[in-house]
């Protein structure tokens, strides 16, 4: 990959689910730092000192799972359901706010048309720092899909073939 990069092949190289200590034996390791690292973020697994850690090192976190796929009943948390009332919004548009408000990027999977376009519709309001902190309430620190410090399942991860 830095190869690539340095023939200009490729303009940024970014990575998916490292942890903050193999992120930064990457970058010890290698010349060019990643451009963004793809963790689970999401008002349940907020990933507060891992973004911290990544934005002092210059690495964009980006959010994958930004609705947990509707784990932890999600879309009807009385928090999350309260701040949509408030700002006449939808669930997912308060989590796509307060994620963006965070500085993570997010790209929101949809197939739906009026999703999509509801997605994007996150930028006519803003949270205030009392409803952050709110959500910032929800955060259970830890993932709701898997360990990444399970040996089996980081065996599983690295035995899954790469759709490319």
């Amino acid at each position: 990959m830095e190869e690539l990069y340095h023939e200009r092949k490729i303009r940024a190289i970014g990575i998916s689910n490292f942890q903050m200590d193999r992120l930064a034996d990457l970058m010890i390791h290698n010349e060019v730092i990643p451009a963004v690292n793809q963790v689970e973020t999401h008002p349940f697994c907020q990933q507060i000192e891992s973004a911290k850690f990544m934005k002092e090192n210059n690495v964009q976190i980006e959010s994958w799972g930004p609705f947990a796929e509707g784990r932890n009943n999600m879309f009807k948390n009385k928090v999350l359901v309260s701040l949509a009332e408030k700002y006449n919004k939808s669930v997912a548009q308060v989590i796509l706010r307060w994620l963006t408000q965070r500085g993570v990027v997010v790209i929101p999977k949809s197939v739906h048309k009026e999703r999509i376009i509801e997605n994007f519709n996150i930028f006519d309001f803003e949270l205030s720092q009392e409803d952050m902190d709110k959500i910032a309430e929800l955060d259970t620190k830890k993932s709701l899909f898997f360990s990444h410090n399970d040996p089996e399942i980081v065996k599983w991860l690295g035995n899954r073939k790469l759709d490319i």
